[in-house]
């Protein structure tokens, strides 16, 4: 829905819309937070452009890419440095697919991913977990990874599915693709999948078009989003060759890197953002010499070295910069992954997690990125909470109260009605009241009507065990429809070929 057109309230579960897609989006009636002033995102943009042009961005010499890039026009040296004119980036920059749908695993709903959209999605990759039973952090294994994305199939505010946690025992290629086929069985919800190794993708990409139904199929009905994480102004062949098999399989594309300002990039916020930009906007490039109209969208984050203690990501630093870098790609009409909300570096899940999670998450409000996919994620992200997953889970369900806006037309203004009471009058037994008495409010499954409140007969049970109860009870009860038996043999198949013939 255009800005310009009638602003209406959309429920959380619009009827209306077509029953293949899933939430409302989040910018009907309200507009996002633009923190930069006008022109100055242009400032941005014009200096990324500038260091690709100048300074240029790293590839692995002998990669395709170089051999793609130097026939698209780019200049490269020797040494694999590519330098890109300003005016193929800007061709680029409003040439490439701006929305892609992103289907479920039966191919009957999507969610879309466009400037217009926020989903909620876990992740991302931790290599621990909290175990159920003593609530210590472990090295996280497939069957943790099977249940976190069975707990995310059963909650109704999470719309996509990430790996979670990494089989770290089997931390391999076969370990990659396994991580795949266990979020598949595990789920019915899209997925994005991120890997070290191109082979990995390439039989990825195999078992997606068996579930879908061939190669073509995929094309038209993506059935999951490729990460790839290069380096700032660096790309590997490991992650260029992602981008060109993910581009000619029609599979969309998020390419960001993690700088660390202050070590990778420049430790101001604008010298970090123009290079992360710059890293984006050359993967950009490549995609679209490869495939033009593919979808290949920057995801850059912005982080920045903590100085008293070499950490990363203080709170103000990351936050600001990210609702800065959702500005700018708004301003290119480009949806921003830049997510970097919903996640803390809390040891464990406790006050401070909670506290941390629900400021960043409501800092999403106003940033408005296409997805936030760090849902879960604790202790700088090395460690995977599923207590955390479901307050976030929550809180994503207030945060789509406050993005339905406020209707405001006769039957809502309501003079005639308040003219009717009069001054003296009240409301409670009236029709309207009734009508009304449900709408824009917050069905919080911990907080609000379910806070233990004093008096009320309930036990005093705090956030945590209440969250904890409901976890366990949806772990028991939630199951996942099983894929079809020829598909499910055909995902084997495909896994067992790769494995006797990889000889990598």
């Amino acid at each position: 829905m255009s800005r310009k057109e009638s602003p209406t309230r959309r429920p959380r579960r619009a009827a209306a819309e077509p029953a293949s897609t899933y939430m409302g989006p989040h910018d009907a009636t309200l507009r996002p937070y633009d923190p930069l002033a006008d022109g100055t995102a242009d400032l941005l943009i014009d200096a990324a452009l500038e260091l690709l042009a100048e300074s240029g961005v790293a590839f692995e010499v002998g990669s395709e890419a170089l051999s793609i890039l130097r026939a698209g026009g780019c200049a490269a040296t020797e040494d694999g440095v590519v330098r890109m004119d300003r005016d193929l980036v800007r061709s680029v920059l409003a040439s490439t697919a701006k929305s892609v749908k992103l289907w479920d695993r039966t191919g009957t709903r999507h969610i879309q991913i466009d400037c217009h959209h926020t989903w909620f999605i876990p992740g991302m990759t931790c290599i621990r977990v909290y175990d159920l039973e003593t609530g210590e952090p472990r090295d996280s294994n497939s069957t943790d990874l099977a249940t976190i994305t069975r707990l995310a199939d059963a909650l109704p505010n999470i719309d996509a599915m990430c790996v979670a946690c990494k089989d770290v025992e089997h931390s391999d290629i076969h370990g990659e693709i396994g991580e795949f086929a266990i979020m598949c069985a595990n789920t019915t919800k899209p997925l994005e999948f991120l890997c070290e190794h191109p082979a990995s993708l390439r039989v990825v990409i195999e078992i997606a078009s068996a579930i879908r139904g061939g190669a073509d199929a995929l094309r038209e009905k993506p059935y999951f989003l490729q990460i790839v994480t290069p380096l700032p102004l660096n790309y590997h062949a490991a992650h260029s060759d992602q981008i060109i098999d993910a581009a000619r399989a029609g599979v969309p594309i998020s390419v960001g890197t993690l700088p660390i300002g202050g070590a990778s990039t420049p430790i101001t916020t604008a010298g970090c953002m123009v290079n992360s930009l710059a890293t984006d906007f050359a993967a950009m490039v490549l995609a679209q010499l490869v495939t033009p109209g593919a979808f290949c969208v920057g995801s850059s984050d912005v982080c920045f070295m903590e100085p008293s203690t070499g950490g990363i990501g203080n709170f103000a630093q990351t936050s600001l910069a990210d609702m800065v870098m959702c500005q700018v790609r708004r301003r290119l009409g480009l949806p921003s992954f830049t997510g970097a909300v919903g996640y803390s570096n809390a040891r464990r899940f406790n006050q401070d997690a909670v506290a941390e999670i629900t400021t960043s998450l409501m800092q999403a409000f106003y940033s408005r990125p296409a997805t936030l996919d760090y849902l879960g994620s604790l202790d700088q992200g090395l460690t995977f909470s599923m207590h955390a997953l479901m307050l976030c889970d929550d809180v994503a369900g207030l945060l789509r109260t406050l993005w339905e806006g406020v209707r405001i037309d006769a039957d809502t203004l309501a003079l005639e009605l308040a003219k009717e009471v009069g001054p003296r009058g009240n409301y409670l037994a009236h029709r309207h009241t009734v009508s009304h008495c449900r709408e824009q409010l917050w069905a919080s499954r911990y907080l609000g009507p379910n806070l233990p409140l004093s008096g009320d007969g309930r036990p005093d049970v705090d956030l945590v065990g209440r969250i904890d109860a409901e976890l366990r009870e949806l772990l028991g009860r939630h199951q996942v429809p099983a894929l079809d038996a020829g598909v499910a043999a055909e995902i084997d198949a495909i896994r067992a070929r790769f494995a006797a013939t990889w000889t990598g």
